[in-house]
């Protein structure tokens, strides 16, 4: 049986995938900041769920996921869905700051505990709720934007770095449009995903090892259109 954890489980995209990971057979350690929404999914899969409350802005980060990993009995996948999204185009600091610690602090110690575990194991994999958005800045949320392309470009290199050790663990990006979560903010929203649709596109990417999926497909065809629009031009939008 597969071991799994997810870090950001008590909703969303987080909760859709540990569902569909236990329906799947995997033993699931899931991981969030509030307990009474674990205990309720658990409730859900008892068979299946391990829960341990934690915020991975603590300090005892690595610990936690020691102990989640130790009650599992091992782990072949790290899902990093936990994540804060504000819009802020007042550019108030006590914004920005939370989402550096979730976005990029806490994801990177969350990765680097995964990656050197699965080192020694010489095999395993990272999945992480990456966004369509870390392809350019934003004037509405710039330490969000910002924080995913951090984690665009992380996951790259941590993919290289495996390549170059010539390990089996696979690195999968997952660049989220709209899903219909409280992370989708702001005006003009559209091709909004259901978590179920999501996790259903996220799980098969993961089964098959995919190094970057957009979620939805179609986002693609966004993520090409970013990429080519000249500097000047987004710059005006």
């Amino acid at each position: 049986m597969k071991k799994a954890i997810v870090i950001g489980a008590t909703s969303g995209i987080g909760k859709a995938l540990a569902l569909l990971l236990a329906d799947n057979g995997y033993k699931v350690g899931i991981t969030g900041r509030r307990e009474n929404l674990l205990a309720k999914l658990d409730n859900e899969k008892p068979d299946s769920f391990y829960y341990l409350p934690f915020d991975v802005t603590a300090e005892n980060l690595e610990e936690n996921l020691n102990i989640i990993t130790e009650q599992l009995g091992g782990l072949d996948l790290l899902i990093y869905s936990s994540g804060v999204g504000e819009l802020n185009s007042n550019l108030k600091i006590d914004i920005e700051l939370p989402t550096i610690d979730v976005n990029v602090v806490g994801f990177n110690k969350a990765v680097v505990w995964a990656y050197q575990y699965f080192e020694k194991q010489k095999s395993g994999q990272i999945a992480t709720i990456s966004s369509i958005a870390g392809l350019r800045g934003s004037a509405f949320a710039p330490a969000y934007n910002a924080s995913k392309a951090y984690q665009i470009n992380y996951l790259e290199g941590l993919r290289q770095k495996a390549k170059k050790q010539k390990l089996t663990i696979s690195i999968t990006d997952i660049r989220a449009g709209f899903v219909d979560t409280k992370m989708a903010k702001g005006p003009g929203k559209f091709w909004v995903a259901t978590t179920k649709k999501a996790a259903l596109q996220i799980f098969n990417a993961i089964k098959a090892k995919k190094s970057v999926i957009y979620v939805t497909k179609r986002w693609r065809i966004i993520a090409w259109l970013l990429k080519l629009m000249p500097r000047f031009l987004y710059e005006r939008m």
